[in-house]
């Protein structure tokens, strides 16, 4: 549960981890320049971020941050949110009909880290800092003190987003803020999951380490740019990492082009590649929290995966009521996500949240990853207000002592993934009473022994044209008996519903593992759907009649 206290105490993105004593890795000068970049120019590029990295790896990790400033350090979020960078002063604000523009986020409340920018010119292969001062920023009606943050160009910034033409002073793109997350829009303008740097140890006997990007160099575009090239420099008590980001804001997607050189400090228990955290509260399978006006409450419905094998997997969300962490091992995976795939207003009716524009986001591994699993961690939650669902891909080996690790991959932020199977797919999942027959209810003249009843609709593929031959739902449980199978043809979603009945056979409240994919005549028309149902203890097995007649 560390990570729902650290989430909260920082509004869900601030770190806590430690900054380096990096003085000695950056060149500092008085000399101004007429853009925001004022710092003297170094030579850079990624080679020479990548031996940073390498070399801070080298070094004691330099602990937590620094005090901030009084009138920093106690706002609050509403006057933290009042404060606005300046678009006067963005970053590619001297570039003529620009598509792409730079703002940055100032540091205080949870966000204590100091994060160094930099401005890098490509052709000269050389940077320049951007060095904090209060004339960057309206502060309207935030409260700030700014004669405490007079001649302290040392604070840095939080964090920077991505604006994009035509609403460059307005609507962002992408934006980095807080450890190392990340979040990216589609063409709704409405952001929703984030994804991670690097996790380590999320899920182990450790408390988690949340690292931290503690310094970016941004490559000036072209004017007609649509595409920009990012460097960050990742640390913490436990890694060191090198990272290029070729982020390409499209006219309905973000897509970014990722390459992270990680350098080990000390042995991981576990490594998170690729981290991606949402939140699910309640949706079409889940109800136990849903006692609002909404009918579902989720940033993401699944998670979903092409595994090494080509198998096409959908596993639900769930909300438990303890702690759950799965891991599915694969090998060399063809690419995995945590999808919102319902855009429909009237399956949410929230005029706040809008969870029907929320993206998905899925990871398209490049080059071999070798042995691994996709892990998925579900923490309960009473709401919506907490990330509680974490998945990313998990090397087989431990993490030794000085050894690197090198991945790439890309993350597409959009309302639909990239790839999807020809084969028939999983629209939703439901789940309520069972044991009688559709259409009836138990009562006083209809016994009926208890059990779960699962509905799984299925859409897409050769799955109708299939039908005259017979379709034959595969299910496994891990436990339990399947029964009252039916399968139903559904006008409205021109898909077919497979129905069946779980039975427990023990009085064991442990989750049940569930499987199931459809074929015809032996061949596979469907991905594999897969569950995780927590029954419940044995005197909470019956239907209850809560009528009142007199």
């Amino acid at each position: 549960m560390e990570r729902r206290s650290f989430i909260k105490a920082s509004l869900a993105l601030a770190a806590y981890c430690g900054v380096p004593a990096m003085a000695s890795l950056f060149v500092r000068s008085a000399q101004a320049a007429d853009n925001i970049a004022d710092g003297s120019a170094s030579a850079f590029d990624f080679s020479t971020l990548k031996t940073m990295a390498a070399n801070l790896a080298g070094q004691p990790f330099g602990g937590p941050p620094a005090e901030l400033p009084k009138t920093l350090a106690e706002l609050t979020p509403q006057a933290y949110n009042d404060i606005q960078y300046d678009a006067n002063h963005s970053l590619w604000h001297d570039v003529p009909g620009r598509q792409l523009d730079v703002h940055l986020f100032h540091v205080g409340m949870g966000f204590k880290r100091r994060v160094r920018m930099y401005s890098v010119d490509p052709q000269a292969h050389m940077a320049k800092e951007i060095h904090f001062r209060p004339e960057l920023f309206n502060y309207h009606n935030a409260g700030v003190d700014t004669a405490q943050l007079q001649g302290r160009d040392n604070l840095g910034f939080a964090g920077f987003k991505v604006n994009k033409a035509p609403e460059l002073t307005r609507r962002d793109v992408v934006s980095f803020l807080g450890a190392s997350y990340f979040r990216a829009v589609d063409d709704t303008y409405q952001y929703g999951l984030s994804a991670r740097g690097l996790a380590i140890d999320t899920f182990t006997d450790q408390r988690e380490e949340f690292p931290d990007f503690v310094a970016f160099w941004f490559d000036k575009p072209q004017p007609t740019d649509t595409t920009f090239t990012l460097y960050a420099l990742l640390d913490s008590p436990s890694a060191t990492g090198a990272y290029r980001f070729v982020i390409h804001c499209e006219a309905e997607r973000v897509v970014m082009d990722i390459e992270k050189h990680i350098h080990a400090r000390t042995a991981i228990k576990q490594l998170g590649v690729t981290p991606i955290t949402s939140m699910f509260s309640c949706g079409t399978n889940e109800r136990r929290t849903c006692d609002t006006i909404h009918p579902q409450i989720h940033d993401s419905d699944r998670l979903a995966m092409w595994r090494g094998n080509g198998e096409w997997v959908c596993r639900p969300l769930n909300n438990p009521q303890k702690l759950q962490f799965n891991e599915y091992l694969d090998e060399n995976p063809k690419g995995f996500g945590l999808l919102q795939l319902d855009h429909d207003f009237d399956n949410y009716q929230d005029v706040i949240g809008w969870y029907n524009k929320r993206p998905s986001l899925w990871v398209e591994p490049v080059g071999d990853w070798g042995k691994g699993s996709v892990n998925l961690l579900e923490i309960p939650t009473t709401g919506e207000t907490l990330d509680n669902i974490v998945c990313f891909w998990q090397p087989a080996e431990p993490i030794q002592a000085g050894q690197d690790l090198s991945f790439s991959y890309r993350l597409y932020w959009s309302g639909e993934p990239p790839v999807s199977s020809p084969l028939s797919r999983v629209k939703a999942t439901r789940t309520g009473m069972g044991g009688f027959p559709e259409g009836w209810a138990p009562g006083e003249h209809y016994p009926a022994t208890w059990a779960r009843r699962f509905a799984i609709d299925f859409v897409g593929g050769e799955i109708k044209a299939a039908a005259p031959q017979g379709i034959e739902p595969v299910i496994t449980p891990s436990r339990g008996k399947i029964d009252n199978i039916e399968i139903l043809f559904v006008e409205p979603m021109d898909g077919y519903r497979v129905l069946f009945d779980w039975t427990p056979d023990s009085d064991s409240v442990d989750p049940v593992e569930l499987r199931m994919f459809l074929r015809t005549r032996g061949s596979v028309l469907s991905e594999t759907w897969l569950y995780q149902y927590f029954p419940p203890p044995p005197d909470k097995r019956k239907y209850v009649d809560d009528r009142q007649m007199s």
